[in-house]
C-alpha cells in the first residue's frame, strides 16, 4: 500500500449532531456576511457601502461572540484571540488582517507567519499559569571592567518540551513546522532539537468539500515510526480548513502501532468545521489556533481565510514538477536556512536516512 484515502464523509462522521447545528448556524451567518461583500464590490453609492461596512462589523462581531461561546466549554479548543484580554487582542488582529491582505507580498508574509507561530508557542507553552521558572546565563559582547553576564528567566517548561515531535504535512506546513520546532529549542534548557516526520498529503482539489478526498502518499513521506511512538506530536499548518489532512495521518500513524501521547495542532486560522472534526475524531487532541473563521465554500476553502497559505508562503508549483523537501528549503535562501539551521539538519538526515 502506497496510498492512504480518508473521505469527507468519514470526517463528518465523526461529527456531533451539536457540532452540525453550530456548524449550520455558522454558514447562515458568513451568507449574510457575503451579500455585503457583494455590495461593498459592486455599489457606488457611499451611504449603501457604510450602510453595509456598519452590517459587516456587526456580523463579525457576532459571529466571533458565537464561536468562542460554542467553543467555551471545550478544552481542547484553543483560539488566540478568545483567551486573551482585550487590551491584547488588536495584536492578534493586526497581524490577521496583514496576512489575509491579498497586498501582502511572500517575504512580509513570512514575517508575520513568525510572529503568529511566536504567539501560539505562549499560548500553549510559556503563558502566564507555568509557575517555575529557569535561567538562562548569557555572555555578553560587553568585557569591559570584566566579561559581562546577564541572567535571564524563562519558563521551566522542558518536561513538556522533550517529548515533543514534529510532524509535517508538506508543503505550506515546513516554514510553520520549523519555527515552532525552533521555539522548542529556544525555550529548552539543553537546546533539545525536535525529531521530524514529512508527510506528503494532498487533497483531490477536482471534489468539491462535501465529497473531499485526503491522499497520503506514503512514498514520498518520510519518517521512523518508532521516533514517533508515546510523543507528543506537533502539527503546524497555517491554515486548517477541514482537518482531514491532520486525521489521515493520525489514523495511518495508529494502524501502524503508533500511540502518542498527545496531538497538538497549531494553525493561524481554523474553520470552526475543522477544529470540530479534528477534537472529536483524535483522541488527546488539542487545537491552538490565532483566529477562528466561521466557514467554508464548497471547494472547502476558508470563508473570509486568507487563500493558499502554501503558495504565498513557498511560491507556486508547477504540476509537471513539484518541489520536494529539499528543494522547499533551498528556496527559501541563505537567510532562512541559517537562521533554522538545527532544524534543517534534522530534516536533512530524516529524507537522506530514510
Amino acid at each position: 500500500m502506497d496510498k492512504v484515502v480518508l473521505t469527507a464523509s468519514d470526517l463528518d462522521g465523526y461529527l456531533l449532531e451539536q457540532d452540525s447545528a453550530h456548524i449550520a448556524e455558522m454558514d447562515g451567518l458568513y451568507a449574510q456576511a457575503l451579500e455585503s461583500s457583494r455590495v461593498l464590490e459592486s455599489s457606488s453609492n457611499e451611504k449603501r457601502i457604510t450602510e453595509e461596512k456598519q452590517r459587516l462589523i456587526e456580523l463579525y462581531g457576532a459571529m466571533g461572540e458565537r464561536m468562542r461561546e460554542m467553543t467555551a466549554a471545550d478544552p481542547s479548543v484553543r483560539v488566540y484571540s478568545f483567551e486573551t484580554p482585550r487590551e491584547v487582542h488588536g495584536e492578534a488582529s493586526r497581524l490577521i488582517a496583514k496576512l489575509r491582505d491579498v497586498g501582502t507580498g511572500q517575504s512580509e508574509f513570512i514575517y508575520y507567519i513568525q510572529r503568529a507561530y511566536e504567539l501560539l508557542f505562549n499560548l500553549a507553552f510559556a503563558g502566564p499559569g507555568v509557575e517555575r521558572k529557569n535561567h538562562l546565563f548569557v555572555r555578553t559582547p560587553v568585557n569591559a571592567p570584566v566579561q559581562n553576564y546577564a541572567v535571564h528567566k524563562i519558563p521551566d517548561i522542558d518536561e513538556e518540551l522533550e517529548n515533543t515531535a514534529m510532524c509535517v504535512m508538506l508543503r505550506g506546513a515546513l516554514l510553520p513546522s520549523v519555527i515552532m520546532s525552533k521555539e522548542i529549542q529556544e525555550y529548552s534548557s539543553t537546546g533539545y532539537v525536535t525529531p521530524f516526520a514529512l508527510f506528503s498529503i494532498k487533497r483531490d482539489d477536482r471534489k468539491q468539500e462535501r465529497d473531499m478526498e485526503y491522499i497520503l502518499d506514503l512514498n514520498r513521506s518520510y519518517y521512523d515510526l518508532a521516533s514517533l511512538h508515546g510523543k507528543d506530536l506537533i502539527f503546524a499548518d497555517p491554515m486548517n480548513a477541514t482537518g482531514g489532512s491532520l486525521v489521515t495521518i493520525i489514523n495511518y500513524l495508529r494502524q501502524q502501532g503508533v500511540q502518542p501521547r498527545s496531538v497538538k495542532f497549531f494553525n493561524v486560522i481554523s474553520a470552526l468545521k475543522g477544529t470540530l472534526r479534528i477534537t472529536r475524531a483524535v483522541e488527546n487532541a488539542t487545537v491552538y489556533t490565532l483566529w477562528m473563521d466561521p466557514s467554508l465554500n464548497e471547494s472547502a476553502y476558508i470563508l473570509p481565510g486568507l487563500g493558499d497559505a502554501g503558495d504565498r508562503l513557498n511560491g507556486m508549483d508547477t504540476a509537471e514538477r513539484p518541489r520536494d523537501i529539499i528543494q522547499l528549503i533551498a528556496d527559501y535562501g541563505a537567510t532562512i536556512a541559517n537562521l533554522y539551521r538545527a532544524q534543517v539538519h534534522e530534516i536533512e538526515s530524516t529524507v537522506l536516512g530514510r
